[in-house]
């Protein structure tokens, strides 16, 4: 294995050490392998261009150029061209996906989510290193820079995990530089010959790098200094850098505007959070409350209103905040003549509860709590400010309970267009399933409000689906298609399916997170646990307001509203079912369960004959492994077939004018291997081999025809009165510098040919139809051994006859 080969292998490790160091910071490290293969990948794209060789700033830019290919495949194949060449909506699939890992990233307590985009942060974060690490060390020989960027993958990982990594982390990653920069010393003195101990008789050329008596590499003087810089360094920036810690359901987060006046806010995607509360193996208690209100089934508590939908999840969008006002101002779209009911509410926060976002009924009208908070009038929430957190709160809420009639949601007049174009906007990349399904579960609906009691029953009784915690968490266009065909998965599937379809009818859609009214506890009060984290959409009806729907079977409980018989009255003036839609939906709405089965028996699947759940594929947040592996080596494979010749022809020339063996026969070797080089070379600029003249005429021809510089024909001269020493004269003189010979050769014949001369001679070589002979002459002993007859080497000859005598 060559110097730099070994190098560039030692680059790679040490990025795979240092990269170690953020396998803690998610749940899953499946990515890790992911990012080892595509490494390897990026590394052997550098190998070969270096072989090439190509200049050191285009082989920068084929690594970069194949790594771009490989993300594409991996995570925008379906906006891109062919699945891996990026076009505008690829560049825009990889912003979504890279602003929804910086919002996890912030978020997301330790260990986070794989999800998508934190998956593109790591793995094209560690790639970006890799190549920056790969051009430093082997491209641009120089190894101890290239510890700059393995700190600063290090110092990230250190600094999200607040230090959580631990010494073993920095350790592998140290050891990986140290391995690197021992590497690069030897690969540097290798090339001086060998080295012995001792002091040097005399500094001079066979000496440079080392200092006076024998003292240490000079790249290893870099390197230690560095080094030093580095280590201080990588226990100062950790500090500074924000923890991964605190989720929306079960810690504090990064919420709340700065000042007295006004701020923005913008809140966490809780899929995971929410997940990981209803997985717990203790119900941990959360809140506990005591209300006047005779019923608590409608008692949810929500903390944060998800109102946009990007394509890649669901999320709050940014809004502006202001000091709590006294009592909160209307609800939006709610008029007098709908019956409510206003409830008081004393609710306790847990001590290690330490969430930014104030649990509370909705909607809430007065808050009476200590501490500095704001309020955001949309959602009709309040934050902490500056740190303030929900830890150990005790507050009273004023609410209402809505009471709507089906009669008046039935009768509700359409949205305003300002909050219609926000709550009804769908992104592009939603499939056209969703769409479908959505017109085939309402078909026959006459108004908004049919429809949305079609869609809660569908999801939660008479569509086959089942409700499963432990089904992967995903919340982007393609989880919504894959969720409407396995029909599996828990509130936060249902609900944002719920309010995706909803959308496409062009009803105002919305996702809510809390808590359900959790149950009674002996001493009269509600107990609020983790495992009662929960997701519903709200939909809104003009006259009525935001409206809570329940399409989760087994969860929580449906409004009244929507379990009173649909009347038919004038529908709402919205999207209503189109039967000539082209698109059918991939699964059509499964079987009604049984007439006598109760709906409400129905959604908490204690029917007899439950409708059958829908088969089920494996799901997978993106393309497997193994096809991103067939697909980069099948972009490879694209980029290296044109190159072959290249690519044989400079292996050739390495092999000719190597170094060789020490003998009299070696040397003759090599002369003969320079005269083939010689000619070759010249056969790739135009100038065809006569095999009929001898080396002196062959020389003056070349020079005749190459229209040759004093200096690269004094070279091609040298080498032929080389060649014909060895052949002729009875005690040969080694001949010395006709590698140089030929070099200087070579760049003469460049600089008298077009610029279409060069790129053909280095692109399309006309020597390398000498592949095509060494495999006719395979052929031929082939043919000999077994006695296949003379036809098939004679044909074969005909096609690729060597060149004869020429004139010149």
């Amino acid at each position: 294995m060559s110097g730099r080969a070994r190098l560039a292998l030692c680059a790679m490790a040490a990025t795979l050490m240092a990269a170690c160091a953020l396998v803690p910071l998610v749940e899953k490290a499946t990515w890790m392998l992911q990012a080892a293969v595509l490494l390897a990948i990026q590394t052997g794209v550098g190998a070969v261009a270096r072989r090439v060789p190509l200049a050191r700033p285009l082989t920068v830019a084929a690594q970069a150029l194949v790594t771009l290919l490989i993300l594409t495949a991996m995570f925008a194949s379906g906006q891109a061209l062919v699945g891996v060449v990026p076009g505008p909506e690829a560049f825009q699939q990889f912003g979504a996906l890279f602003q929804a890992g910086t919002d996890d990233v912030g978020q997301y307590s330790i260990p986070a989510p794989l999800t998508e985009g934190i998956k593109l942060m790591l793995i094209g974060g560690v790639l970006t290193i890799g190549l920056a690490v790969d051009a430093l060390a082997v491209t641009f020989r120089s190894a101890a820079p290239a510890g700059l960027p393995l700190l600063a993958l290090y110092s990230v990982a250190a600094g999200l995990s607040d230090g959580s990594g631990g010494w073993v982390w920095f350790l592998l990653a140290a050891a990986g530089y140290l391995l690197l920069l021992l590497a690069e010393g030897r690969d540097r003195l290798s090339q001086w010959g060998r080295v012995f101990g001792g002091t040097s008789q005399r500094p001079d050329a066979m000496a440079a790098g080392l200092a006076a008596g024998g003292g240490a590499v000079a790249p290893v003087r870099t390197g230690r200094r560095i080094g030093a810089v580095a280590l201080g360094i990588a226990l100062a920036v950790p500090a500074a850098l924000p923890a991964l810690n605190g989720g929306l359901l079960d810690g504090a987060g990064k919420g709340g505007g700065k000042g007295s006046g006004g701020g923005t806010i913008s809140a966490v995607n809780p899929l995971v959070s929410l997940q990981n509360s209803l997985n717990q193996p203790n119900d941990r208690e959360v809140l506990t409350y005591r209300t006047n209100s005779e019923e608590t089934k409608d008692l949810y508590l929500r903390i944060v209103s998800l109102d946009q939908f990007d394509g890649t999840a669901w999320k709050p969008a940014q809004r502006n905040i202001r000091d709590v006002p006294s009592p909160f101002p209307s609800p939006p779209g709610l008029e007098s003549r709908v019956r409510t009911t206003t409830v008081q509410t004393t609710i306790s926060a847990a001590d290690w509860y330490a969430q930014d976002w104030l649990p509370m009924p909705y909607p809430a009208t007065r808050v009476d709590i200590d501490g500095r908070w704001r309020f955001e009038p949309m959602g009709r929430t309040l934050v902490g400010d500056r740190g303030q957190t929900t830890r150990g709160k005790r507050y009273q809420v004023d609410s209402l309970i809505v009471q709507p009639t089906a009669e008046q949601l039935a009768a509700a007049p359409p949205a305003p267009k300002s909050l219609a174009r926000e709550f009804t906007a769908v992104p592009d990349s939603l499939p056209q399933d969703v769409f479908a399904t959505a017109r085939q579960v309402t078909r026959g609906a006459a108004n908004d409000y049919e429809r949305a009691v079609k869609l809660q029953e569908w999801f939660a009784s008479e569509g086959g689906f089942r409700y499963d915690t432990e089904v992967e968490a995903g919340s982007g266009s393609q989880a919504i298609s894959r969720f409407l065909r396995q029909k599996e998965g828990f509130c936060v599937h249902f609900s944002f399916a719920m309010a995706s379809m909803a959308r496409t009818l062009d009803i105002p859609a919305r996702v809510a997170v809390g808590f359900t009214p959790g149950s009674p506890s002996s001493d009269g009060a509600m107990s609020v646990g983790l495992r009662d984290a929960h997701a519903w959409p709200e939909l809104y009806f003009e006259g009525i307001g935001w409206t809570r729907f329940e399409p989760t079977p087994t969860r929580g409980s449906a409004p009244d509203y929507t379990l009173e018989e649909s009347p038919s009255g004038d529908p709402s003036n919205s999207a209503a079912p189109v039967p000539s839609e082209s698109v059918a939906p991939e699964d059509e709405p499964s079987a009604q369960a049984s007439d006598d089965c109760p709906a409400e028996l129905r959604r908490l699947n204690e029917c007899e004959d439950a409708a059958a759940v829908g088969d089920i594929e494996e799901g997978s947040s993106g393309p497997p492994l193994g096809t991103i592996v067939g697909v980069a080596l099948a972009v490879l494979a694209v980029l290296m077939v044109p190159l072959l010749p290249l690519l044989w022809r400079s292996r050739v020339r390495t092999r000719r004018l190597g170094a060789g063996g020490r003998t009299d026969a070696d040397a003759a070797a090599r002369t003969l291997a320079a005269w083939l080089e010689v000619t070759d070379t010249a056969w790739d600029y135009g100038i065809l081999p006569d095999e009929s003249q001898t080396p002196r005429k062959a020389a003056a021809r070349i020079v005749r025809i190459g229209e040759l510089g004093t200096a690269a024909a004094e070279s091609v001269h040298r080498v032929a009165a080389a060649v014909e020493q060895v052949l002729y004269a009875p005690q040969p003189r080694p001949a010395t510098g006709l590698g140089e010979d030929v070099r200087r050769l070579r760049t003469g014949l460049r600089e008298t040919t077009s610029r279409t001369g060069r790129l053909r001679a280095l692109l399309a070589p006309r020597s390398a139809v000498r592949v095509a002979w060494a495999a006719a002459d395979r052929w031929a002993a082939l043919k000999g051994r077994w006695s296949l007859g003379d036809w098939g080497a004679e044909r074969w000859a005909t096609l690729v006859r060597r060149p004869g005598k020429q004139q010149g």
